[in-house]
């Protein structure tokens, strides 16, 4: 572990984890959430705009070489806060790594508008960017922690639908929102930055009147057709460890090619900490080599 990410987790375990055991103040999260981008900006060589998708607005992000396939990007932030301004740094770093134009949908958020609305504003954004004339299989879904949840459920729809996208990259996803993984519980404490026992009251608010275990906030649970290459990544001290390891089993099962990464001690969704972080700037390199790697 650098010395640059120790205290990074130092100070999340010291001030960053008793901010996210509020969650459930909303405002005071988005808030804060907000603030802490202003220390990742869009990386230089890539520019922003804003284009409405499906009846959904997004953020377009486009490096100087963005020729490659449309990453279709969904952020995290627990389904209750994050937009595609918080987490247009990281996902600017991706694009730029990978070569590639990224969509950053700014989907609803809970408790105001509780589950299935955020997956029904992806699921409006990306077939409004296959109708803008982007093919499915030109398209890489993408997201973190919860917004993997979102891009994984995603998958599972379209590719019902009989569509076939590019390829899947996750970082830190959220996929059970029913807690049974066992990370949860045995990583409680390990974790510089969730806080597990405020997660179960999250996900009250998150879930309107679905059950948690339904595949539409439960991706886990959902089907896969295994058409697809799939990144997982995911720190070895993260409460959420276990829906990766889980997820990544149940997509290998289906068929896809599945690569998943455990980066040791890494924080939860350590990708955002670029450019500050070295293991950050490892991360944001993975990925960006997995995106080029994909042929379409």
């Amino acid at each position: 572990m650098s010395l640059a990410l120790s205290v990074v987790c130092r100070g999340m375990r010291y001030f960053g984890k008793p901010f996210f055991a509020r969650l459930t103040q909303v405002t005071v999260a988005r808030a804060g959430l907000v603030a802490a981008s202003l220390a990742f900006p869009l990386p230089m060589g890539v520019t922003a705009r804003r284009a409405a998708l499906g009846g959904v607005e997004c953020l377009w992000l486009t490096p100087k070489e963005g020729i490659g396939p449309v990453l279709f990007w969904l952020h995290g932030g627990a389904h209750v806060m994050g937009s595609a301004f918080t987490h247009r740094g990281m996902v600017g770093r991706i694009a730029k790594a990978a070569g590639m134009v990224a969509v950053l949908p700014d989907t609803r958020l809970a408790p105001e508008h509780p589950a299935p609305a955020g997956l029904e504003d992806a699921c409006a954004a990306f077939d409004g960017l296959v109708a803008s004339g982007v093919p499915p299989e030109r398209i890489v879904l993408g997201g973190d922690s919860a917004g993997g949840g979102l891009a994984a459920a995603l998958l599972s729809r379209v590719e019902a639908r009989g569509l076939h996208v590019a390829g899947l990259v996750l970082l830190s996803p959220w996929v059970d929102l029913t807690l049974s993984g066992d990370s949860v519980r045995t990583n409680a404490a390990r974790d510089p930055m969730l806080p597990a026992q405020a997660i179960a009251a999250v996900v009250e608010q998150i879930r309107g009147a679905l059950s948690p275990a339904d595949p539409r906030l439960s991706p886990l649970f959902a089907r896969y057709a295994g058409r697809c290459p799939v990144l997982i990544t995911v720190g070895t001290t993260e409460i959420l460890l276990d829906d990766s390891q889980r997820l990544a089993g149940r997509m290998s099962d289906a068929g896809a090619q599945v690569t998943l990464v455990r980066l040791p001690f890494s924080p939860h969704v350590v990708a955002y900490l670029a450019p500050w972080v070295p293991e950050a700037r490892a991360e944001i390199r993975r990925v960006g080599e997995f995106l080029r790697s994909l042929a379409v």
